[in-house]
């Protein structure tokens, strides 16, 4: 099965444009066994590719062993796409997909997407938050839709299995990185593990947002961000969260600490009063 976009289609004429695509170079970013992400250029236009030459039995019986889904080829994030779109939220924009081979420790595949110009991760973008806040009223709207977004997934039975911070992408606009947006327009990416059910796990739920909360545990969030990001995600009232849902949420917080003691070897500085709707 090959799909190509009009453009993808004049770049990869004939009935080899798989092979083509699968030999692609470029701007190498990651590269594993059996995957390789890269950058490639034509023109003006960028774009990158996650190319899958078959993960191997070894791989997938760890994953296995490990109770984890092992990623067999550029499938999921293909689908995952496509449902991201469906709910409304702005993903990476499909340019070209195929997937050959029915065993699936030697299947081949590839999806490639538009490079997502003029945007910079959440990650960068709040790195240096604690000298040099950001305004208030960005602050609170960059998260109130970080709560929109994980809400709508988990809500749709997807979960993400990577959700930090650097998984954000936001579109910079003129001035400092899209604050003057009253809305700031946000892409998620990377999502070749993503999980998609009719209703998600609430393990799964507990690990997206405690990767979330790990992840922003140095930027300098007060309690008082914390708890907007509560409110917008499940949109009730503190009390009503705290009264119901304390042991839900004190889950969350202890497996963002475990993964940062895990990275970093020391307990993190959580928000003062953290702990308490107070």
């Amino acid at each position: 099965m090959i799909w190509l976009r009009d453009d993808m289609r004049a770049l990869f004429p004939g009935e080899d444009a798989f092979d083509r695509i699968l030999d692609l170079q470029g701007e190498v970013f990651r590269e594993l066994a059996g995957r390789r992400t890269l950058r490639f250029c034509v023109g003006e236009r960028s774009y990158f590719a996650k190319l899958h030459f078959g993960v191997g039995w070894r791989e997938i019986f760890k994953n296995l062993w490990r109770l984890r889904q092992p990623v067999l080829g550029a499938g999921q994030e293909w689908r995952a796409i496509q449902r991201f779109e469906a709910l409304g939220v702005a993903t990476m924009t499909l340019a070209a997909y195929g997937e050959r081979g029915g065993n699936p420790a030697q299947r081949e595949s590839f999806v490639i997407t538009d490079e997502l110009v003029n945007t910079i991760s959440l990650e960068d973008l709040s790195r240096n938050w604690r000298s040099v806040p950001p305004a208030p009223g960005f602050k609170r709207a960059l998260i109130a839709k970080v709560a929109e977004i994980a809400r709508t997934l988990h809500e749709n039975g997807v979960n993400h299995r990577d959700f930090y911070l650097c998984h954000f992408l936001l579109e910079q606009t003129s001035g400092r990185a899209g604050q003057g947006r009253v809305s700031p327009r946000l892409h998620v990416i990377d999502l070749h593990r993503v999980q998609i059910r009719r209703r998600t796990p609430m393990r799964w739920v507990i690990k997206d947002l405690a990767g979330l909360f790990f992840s922003s545990l140095d930027i300098g969030l007060t309690s008082r961000d914390v708890y907007r990001f509560l409110r917008h995600y499940r949109q009730r009232s503190l009390r009503e969260i705290f009264s119901e849902e304390s042991p839900f949420w004190s889950r969350v917080v202890r497996r963002a600490v475990r993964l940062y003691q895990r990275d970093f070897k020391r307990p993190p500085r959580l928000p003062k009063g953290l702990g308490s709707p107070g």
